[in-house]
C-alpha cells in the first residue's frame, strides 16, 4: 500500500512539473527562451528551447512509466472476490416463481370419508 501511494505522489509531482514546463514554452519560439536574447548568456535561446523540449519529453516518459508501475502495484485484497454482477446473478429470484407467503397452511388429511347417513341410496 505504501509503495502505491509513493508512486502516485511521484506521478502528481511529474504532472505538475509537466504543466509548468509546457506553460513556460511558447508555441512560436518565444516563451522563456525569448528573455535570453543577449549574446553573453551561458544558455542561449536555442539551448533553452532544447532544454525545455528535452525536459518535456523526459517528464512525459516518466509519467508513462510511473503509471505502468502504479498499475502493477495496485493493492489487492487477499481473498478472491466475485464481481457484484455475478453475485446478483447467483442471488436472483425468478420473477415467474410463485411467491411463498408466510401463512399457516392446515395439514391435509390423507383419507376423506363422507359422514355416515349422507349417502344417496336409491329408494324403491
Amino acid at each position: 500500500m505504501g509503495i502505491y501511494i509513493f508512486i502516485t505522489v511521484l506521478i502528481v509531482v511529474a504532472c505538475i512539473l509537466q504543466v509548468l514546463i509546457v506553460l513556460v514554452q511558447n508555441s512560436k519560439g518565444g516563451g522563456l527562451a525569448a528573455n535570453f536574447t543577449s549574446t553573453g548568456q551561458t544558455m542561449g535561446v536555442r539551448k533553452t528551447a532544447d532544454f525545455l523540449e528535452k525536459s518535456t519529453w523526459t517528464l512525459a516518459a516518466a509519467i508513462l512509466i510511473l503509471c505502468v508501475v502504479a498499475t502493477a502495484t495496485i493493492p489487492r485484497g487477499s481473498e478472491t472476490q466475485q464481481s457484484r454482477i455475478s453475485t446478483q446473478i447467483n442471488n436472483a429470484v425468478d420473477p415467474n416463481a410463485i411467491p411463498t407467503l408466510p401463512t399457516a397452511v392446515p395439514p391435509a388429511s390423507t383419507t376423506t370419508t363422507p359422514p355416515a347417513g349422507d349417502e344417496d341410496q336409491p329408494q324403491n
